[in-house]
């Protein structure tokens, strides 16, 4: 059985691939923004899930669920589930959060929750506020930075598979309750990415629904794949 990280585990998809993960028999250590509202998880995570809190637009919190993480005895997988969908913090929670925790939380294997919206973000870093003072990117930017981010990791961390997943437009608190989408379908994709059990899993793609997809083409162009990592060491002081 393995150990698996899930940010954002509070709610929505967070919420339903923590829950499915427990209910296969696995730990879980969910991360939420606030342990008094984590009631609902703490009851689907059962007596071997961990829950711990930490607020990821907060460079100095992330370090600290890091640390908390590895007390915990560590994880074998990571679901960098939670995010935002407008607002200064959009850089801080969607890409900079994801990177440091996979910085500093060792793990096999990484899934990153992208979308496909990314396909209308702009593959470009020129002025881009990383610490989220102001408003400088859109949630579709976020996105393309985060999937190519996904992408990357495998040329600098050695035998760790790397993940990006669209889970669709789903009914959640970020997506609305009209949302088209299947909300199980949405998680299960990560989950299966996470348990790493089914060998189709065991590779580094983007992904819709259990099956590859072709993301946007800055995704696999390595020289912007490389600016982002060294924009996001440089912003960091933290190394992959």
């Amino acid at each position: 059985m393995a150990r698996v990280l899930v940010t954002g585990a509070g709610s929505g998809l967070g919420f339903g691939a923590a829950r499915e993960l427990a209910e296969h028999g696995h730990t879980v250590v969910g991360h939420v923004r606030s342990v008094d509202r984590a009631g609902a998880l703490r009851e689907a995570l059962g007596d071997d899930g961990i829950i711990l809190s930490a607020e990821l637009s907060d460079e100095e919190q992330v370090r600290a669920l890091a640390g908390d993480v590895a007390d915990a005895g560590g994880v074998d997988a990571v679901i960098h589930n939670a995010g935002v969908i407008d607002g200064p913090a959009l850089l801080p929670v969607n890409v900079v959060a994801p990177y440091l925790l996979t910085a500093l939380v060792p793990a096999e294997r990484y899934v990153f929750l992208s979308s496909g919206m990314h396909r209308g973000g702009r593959a470009t870093l020129d002025g881009l506020d990383w610490a989220g003072r102001t408003r400088t990117a859109s949630y579709s930017d976020s996105k393309l930075i985060v999937t190519a981010l996904a992408a990357a990791l495998p040329r600098f961390r050695a035998g760790v598979f790397s993940n990006a997943v669209d889970p669709g437009w789903v009914p959640t608190r970020m997506g609305g309750r009209n949302a088209p989408d299947d909300l199980e379908l949405g998680h299960r994709t990560q989950v299966w990415l996470a348990e790493g059990e089914d060998p189709e899993t065991r590779t580094s793609a983007y992904w819709h629904h259990q099956r590859q997809q072709r993301p946007h083409p800055a995704v696999a162009d390595l020289a912007f794949q490389d600016a982002v990592v060294a924009a996001l060491r440089a912003h960091t002081g933290t190394s992959l």
